[in-house]
This record gives C-alpha cells, sequence and structure tokens, in this order.
C-alpha cells in the first residue's frame, strides 16, 4: 500500500513515499481504509527530531495519527458488523492507504458528517473538549484564545462562544483575524504587533481576561499571561515554537492566577478519548462545531501540507485526502 516515511530526522524533504505491507488486523483490532488523515503541527516537530523524551520515534516510521475512512477487515473478537462502516480513529500511524487500531480506538460518524470533518475534529475537537472542560468556561466571562485560526484554537473559540463567553482572538495577520471575526470573536487582536497585550486590556475596560487558552507557547505564550486578571486561569498548550510558556510560580502567585500546562496532565484513557470524540462529532453533527478546513493535499504531498503548517500559511485545519469520500 502506498504510504509516507519519515526516512530520517529533518526537513520536509525526509517525507518520503514509499510502498509498504498493508497492516493486519489482530484480536481486538480493526483494518480502516483511510479517506483522509489528520495533519497536526505536532507531526511537523516529531518530523524534525523535537520531543523524543515524550514521543519516542525512530526513523523510518510512517507519522501520523489517524484519521476517518470506512472498516475493511476485523480482527478476533470484533464483530463483522463493523466492515464497511464510515469512522474515525486514533492510530499508531496515519500517513497511509490503510491504517490499523483497536475497536476502543473507534468511533461511528454521524450521517450528517463527512470524512474531512471527521478527521478535523479526531485530535482538535477532542483537545479543544479537553481544554475547554479544564478552562471551566462561563457566561459573560472573557477569554483569550491564541492562534485562534488553527485546528484546535478555532474550536476554542467556537466552544467558548457556545457557552456564552466574550471572545478575544489573537491571531498573526489580517486574514486570520478576519477568520477569528467570522468565527464570532467580539475582539480580534494581531500577535505579531508589539503591545498586542496591551490592546487585550484594553478591550476589557483594563481589567484583563478571566481565561486564556495558549496554543502558541514560548515567550508569546508568556506575553499572553499578562493579559490574565486577578484571580484569572492561564492554559497553556501549543508549542508551535518549540517550547512551551513558562510561566514562574511567583508570576501566578502575584496574580492568584491557576496555571495549567497541558503536557503535564494525564492523557485521556482510551475510552474517556472515545467518549470526547463521539461529542466533537456530535457537536459537529448538530452545526455547534464547525471544523475550519484550511488546506488539503493529496498523500503524496505530505511535504508540502509539512511545509504551508511551519511557514504559517495555513487557517484552521490541514488534512491529506487519501480516496474519494
Amino acid at each position: 500500500m502506498r504510504a509516507i516515511q519519515v526516512s530520517e530526522f529533518g526537513g520536509p524533504d525526509v517525507l518520503i513515499p514509499v510502498d509498504i505491507p498493508a497492516p493486519v488486523a489482530g484480536p481486538g483490532e480493526m483494518v480502516l481504509d483511510l479517506a483522509v488523515a489528520d495533519v497536526l503541527f505536532l507531526d511537523t516537530l516529531l518530523r524534525s527530531g523535537w520531543g523524543g523524551e515524550f514521543f519516542p520515534l525512530t526513523p523510518p516510521y510512517v507519522p501520523g495519527t489517524g484519521g476517518a475512512g470506512r472498516v475493511s477487515a476485523v480482527g478476533e473478537g470484533v464483530a463483522p458488523a463493523w466492515i464497511g462502516r464510515r469512522v474515525a480513529a486514533d492510530a499508531p500511524t496515519g500517513y497511509a492507504e490503510q491504517v490499523v487500531t483497536a475497536e476502543s480506538d473507534v468511533v461511528e460518524i454521524p450521517g450528517e458528517v463527512g470524512f474531512s470533518e471527521a478527521a478535523a475534529v479526531l485530535h482538535d475537537g477532542v483537545t479543544a473538549l479537553i481544554l475547554a472542560g479544564k478552562g471551566r468556561i462561563q457566561k459573560d466571562e472573557w477569554v483569550l484564545v491564541t492562534a485562534a485560526t488553527g485546528g484546535a484554537g478555532s474550536l476554542l473559540v467556537q466552544l467558548a462562544l457556545d457557552a456564552g463567553a466574550r471572545v478575544v482572538a489573537a491571531a498573526g495577520g489580517e486574514r486570520k483575524l478576519a477568520l477569528a471575526r467570522d468565527l464570532g470573536a467580539e475582539v480580534a487582536v494581531d500577535y505579531s504587533r508589539e503591545g498586542w497585550q496591551h490592546k487585550v486590556r484594553e478591550a476589557t475596560g483594563g481589567r484583563g481576561v478571566d481565561l486564556v487558552f495558549d496554543g502558541v507557547g514560548g515567550s508569546l505564550g508568556e506575553t499572553a499571561f499578562e493579559t490574565v486578571a486577578h484571580g484569572g486561569r492561564f492554559i497553556t498548550y501549543g508549542s508551535s515554537n518549540r517550547r512551551f510558556a513558562e510561566i514562574p510560580s511567583q508570576h501566578a502567585k502575584q496574580r492568584d492566577a491557576w496555571v495549567h500546562n497541558a503536557l503535564e496532565a494525564a492523557p485521556p484513557s482510551p475510552a474517556e478519548r472515545q467518549a470526547l470524540l463521539k461529542q466533537a462529532l456530535s457537536l459537529t453533527a448538530q452545526g455547534r462545531l464547525r471544523p475550519i478546513i484550511g488546506a488539503t493535499f493529496p498523500l503524496g504531498q505530505a511535504r508540502d501540507a509539512h511545509v504551508s503548517l511551519t511557514e504559517r500559511k495555513t487557517l484552521g485545519k490541514s488534512l491529506l485526502l487519501i480516496s474519494a469520500e
């Protein structure tokens, strides 16, 4: 079958099209014929060799973590009725025509949701729901979302609005700010401009925001912390510049702020993750979540997908189209 391999750690050119043996379902597993694979910014970092202490990978390997498609085979202990069903699934790989995954990682896609939308919420939808739950969004609160037009950020904007919050979206460049406004953000701020954090405070009457979802990390995430009101909450989950935001405990204490680093949290169990994915797909089917699909690429152009992400050209989600829906 066709797949993409990371031949060695490095730049986008290490993503090589290859032919590899098709996977076989073991006990409790299914084989999926993927229609669409999810592409995460994390994939670009791992490809470069970052994060080995958290994600041990040895080239050559097939990148990705699942997608959406149809069940084509099942292993021992899995009901044959699954065959042919449209599903979204977390998997150890994703940039391939077929993947094998555990039945516990599979969720059937509602009829109102396409393969592309399902793949778009597979990880970012689950992440956004976890973060929204941690943040305890309240009606009429001010919520700042950085990287607000990314895959997870754009969904967090929508979840905050759905909870009745007032949203400040921070992103880089007018094209992204226009999308943030289209999503419903009350205020959109360009964080590529000096002093952007002061504009956030001005928008809240000088008080600051009640909650920050930081999807960027690093120094920009640390600047975002300056917008937190006394007694506010700060959640960092992004590392697009290769490090997370680091908030010294004394700084948090001065603001009486609660700080949470998503990387330090225990990952959800398979059952919890499955329930969250069902919720994300249900919200998408209801129209309460609208995944923004900014760019799609054929499987053989995975390199271009990574370049687009690292050069910050993509709005919303990037997806690999593997077969026709």
